[in-house]
């Protein structure tokens, strides 16, 4: 067992390529951002000699020493062939991070690399009153996903040759989830205790020490509730009537849960843009491997895979990538829109079995002049051929469709 653990720790991930090309190619500060336990610091140390986490009792005295100390302890002052690189794990509970950081980078960033991550809260930050733009770049991180369990390397384009899964791998995606430990594991009792504790954590701790959330009872409430709900539309006054809260807090709360990567929401897509933000938003889950419905498991998983894909693809600086959907008054729907700058570019219609078309794909793609309209089947085998030699709306497989994706 020991063994598995080492081994576990030693899978390259696509994110490790691109911190790599990050720090040979840009002077600016590397952000990674994202969910609870998926992997961040396990990455940035493996990338960086020097690594100081706030949480250490040690480490916390020197950063709140200042810039100098830290430079100091960094030894910058010394001849080096190559510029070190440090990782700040965990900077944001510091008060006064962003002004140690910009402090920092701005007196010493040109002797050092600077990678700084944290958990998801790291992002709920960042979002207020940013002071280091242009000091950094940001790298928001996913879990596993088809396209990562086939390739590793950096992407030098958007969409990738299919290739095919194994079915192993794609088993343990469907039944675990991609969050790493218990991807890798493969343990169903592991992964129970894992979803658990991860539960527990994102309830107490992080909603008590961000957002000094008073009612802890309530939000839970609400997160078992969001749990029940994954792919469907969010009804904020059904939502408030439920736990007994006011609308307004009740949005305030799903924004939060979306911004700490308890899920995430998707929005309609229309041509104006504020009629867009008055419409309810589709809610997911960031793992589904905890729903029982299959239904919701398969739009999921998809909705994970065509999120980390769009998050990704805009980070590498492959163009200004989007995750909606469409619905119209008539009540025709298709799950999920890639839009790419500002232009309607692939549909996803989600199905775990069915292979008859949606009728819904002809016509949005009619009206959106999206170039793809895909009906993407989980219990569909994998097919070696790429889906975007298509332009007219098809049925394809899941692992076809995912593997061609990051």
């Amino acid at each position: 067992m020991l063994s598995k653990i080492i081994h576990m720790t030693d899978q390259p991930r696509l994110y490790s390529a691109m911190l790599t090309e990050h720090l040979k190619q840009f002077r600016q500060m590397a952000f990674v951002s994202g969910p609870r336990q998926v992997g961040k610091t396990t990455i940035c140390r493996a990338a960086s000699k020097s690594y100081l986490n706030w949480d250490n009792a040690d480490d916390r005295r020197l950063l709140l020493k200042g810039p100098r100390e830290l430079a100091g302890r960094l030894e910058l002052n010394r001849l080096r062939a190559k510029s070190p690189i440090v990782s700040l794990d965990e900077l944001h509970k510091h008060s006064k991070w962003k002004t140690l950081l910009k402090g920092f980078f701005d007196t010493y960033g040109d002797q050092c690399r600077i990678i700084v991550t944290g958990s998801s809260r790291l992002d709920v930050f960042r979002r207020g009153g940013d002071s280091l733009m242009g000091r950094y770049l940001l790298y928001r991180m996913h879990p596993w996903s088809v396209g990562e369990a086939i390739r590793t390397t950096l992407p030098r384009k958007p969409i990738a040759p299919p290739a095919e899964i194994t079915g192993k791998d794609w088993d343990a995606l469907w039944e675990h989830g991609g969050f790493p430990e218990p991807y890798l594991r493969r343990e169903a009792r592991f992964t129970r205790r894992w979803h658990s504790l991860r539960q527990q954590q994102l309830s107490r701790e992080d909603l008590r020490d961000v957002a000094r959330v008073e009612d802890l009872g309530a939000m839970e409430t609400l997160m078992q509730i969001l749990a029940e709900r994954s792919g469907q539309q969010l009804i904020y006054s059904n939502l408030a009537g439920e736990i007994g809260i006011a609308v307004d807090t009740a949005k305030r709360w799903v924004d939060l849960l979306a911004r700490l990567h308890y899920g995430f929401l998707v929005r309609p897509w229309f041509k104006n843009v504020t009629k867009a933000l008055r419409k309810e938003p589709k809610w997911f889950l960031r793992d589904w491997s905890g729903l029982k419905d299959d239904g919701a498991r398969s739009e999921t998983l998809v909705g994970c895979h065509l999120l980390k894909s769009v998050e990704g693809w805009t980070d590498l600086g492959f163009g200004d990538y989007e995750l909606r959907y469409l619905r119209d008054r008539q009540k025709r729907e298709v799950d999920f829109l890639i839009v790419r700058d500002r232009k309607p570019w692939c549909l996803v219609e989600v199905k775990t079995s069915e292979t008859s078309l949606s009728s819904a794909l002809h016509h949005f793609q009619a009206e959106t002049k999206a170039p793809h309209a895909f009906q993407a089947v989980v219990s569909l085998p994998f097919e070696p051929v790429s889906c975007f030699k298509h332009s007219r709306p098809i049925v394809v497989p899941a692992r076809t469709l995912l593997s061609q994706l990051l």
